[in-house]
């Protein structure tokens, strides 16, 4: 692995090189909105957070907040070395259809049970909001993680960090 050359955090910022691994849950109290084709398809007060070493936080909905009635389950399945298997759904509003776009943890591990059938949702599928600020999506499009102004890398899935 090369020298990783990593973002000093400024005021405000926290690098995801303090982030532990195995990965921590905290939550967030703030507002999160997700809309999918000018429609609002999750929105919570708060939500939870997955902080893994060299990644941005994945974000974590409550079902309650998730109008599941955009949402199929599909057979797509993943597995994650800390939380456990994950399962998918393919959101649609209208005409726009956006295949295995979120998933979630039907039977997380043991440490990783806050998370059970929370839903996490791809940022380069949906507009996601933390507060009012549209968030970025990671590159690579295989972890999720959602990049604000107040996170710093760099980060896992650009270019050149695939042996991270």
């Amino acid at each position: 692995m090369s020298t990783i050359e990593k973002v000093k955090p400024g005021p405000g910022q926290e690098s995801v090189w303090d982030y532990p691994r195995p990965p921590r849950i905290e939550i967030v109290k703030k507002p999160i909105r997700v809309l999918l084709n000018g429609t609002l398809v999750a929105e919570a007060d708060a939500a939870l957070r997955v902080l893994e070493t060299s990644h941005p936080p994945v974000f974590y909905i409550h079902p309650d907040n998730v109008s599941l009635d955009h949402f199929r389950k599909t057979l797509r399945t993943t597995f994650c070395e800390f939380k456990g298997q994950a399962s998918y759904y393919t959101a649609q509003v209208g005409d726009v259809k956006v295949v295995n776009s979120a998933w979630y943890y039907p039977s997380p591990t043991s440490g990783y049970a806050e998370i059970k059938n929370h839903v996490a949702f791809y940022p380069s599928k949906f507009e996601c909001y933390v507060g009012e600020e549209r968030v970025q999506a990671q590159q690579g499009d295989f972890y999720g993680g959602w990049i604000t102004a107040n996170v710093v890398g760099p980060f896992k899935g650009e270019p050149g960090t695939l042996n991270w």
